[in-house]
């Protein structure tokens, strides 16, 4: 499965370090973080690491292979 997961704000070197999984860019004041997720215990973990680091998610979606 392949997800977006956007959140408010640019996003340090040191925090994308957090999501070596993922692929990034910044747009519009937002970091849209994505890639491949191996299944929803992955996908929980990801969301659990933006809450940890009082990240603020604006949307997350699973998109097209």
């Amino acid at each position: 499965m392949r997800y977006e997961i956007r959140v408010d704000g640019h996003l340090s070197e040191p925090l994308i370090r957090v999501f070596p999984e993922l692929d990034h860019v910044t747009m519009s004041g937002q970091t849209l973080l994505f890639g491949h997720v191996v299944d929803e215990a992955h996908l929980y973990g990801l969301l659990a690491r933006c809450q940890s680091l009082g990240l603020r998610v604006l949307e997350m979606r699973q998109v097209p292979e």
